[in-house]
């Protein structure tokens, strides 16, 4: 059986939408199929999320920043976006599509030492990572 395509979305998929994307591969890959994207993606996903994900174990040094308009052909079951300025400018996608909206600090925008900065990473990453491991128990209940 085919399993679900959940894509995330933020801005630039650099940073939150790129630590959901790895988190979710690791809880649920047996669950769904899991992709992100951005409305203006970036050239690259950001060095400081790479690196809070390694430290917890999970490589997203692969990762490519990529635009939503890769999808829009595709079966999508449901779109999580993870800042605000993505679920405004969401594309119009079918009604059918399930839409969750969580709004998480852009971790790129912090500011400080680079020790500060990771520490903002690792925040946003451990906020993405409560909230995901809430979805993922719900979707486990609705089965």
């Amino acid at each position: 059986m085919e399993k679900p395509l959940l894509l995330i979305l933020c801005t630039g998929n650099s940073c939150r939408s790129q630590m959901a994307e790895g988190l979710l591969k690791e809880l649920a890959d047996d669950l769904l199929t899991v992709q992100s994207a951005g409305m203006n993606p970036a050239k690259e996903v950001h060095p400081l999320a790479v690196r809070v994900m390694r430290e917890i174990g999970i490589d997203i040094s692969k990762n490519s920043c990529k635009h939503i308009n890769q999808f829009l052909g595709q079966k999508i079951d449901t779109v999580l976006t993870v800042c605000d300025h993505a679920d405004q400018s969401c594309p119009t996608l079918p009604s059918a599509v399930k839409r969750h909206h969580f709004s998480f600090p852009d971790p790129a925008e912090a500011t400080g030492t680079e020790t500060e900065k990771l520490q903002v990473f690792r925040k946003i990453r451990d906020d993405i990572s409560k909230l995901l491991l809430a979805y993922i128990a719900g979707r486990l209940d609705a089965r």
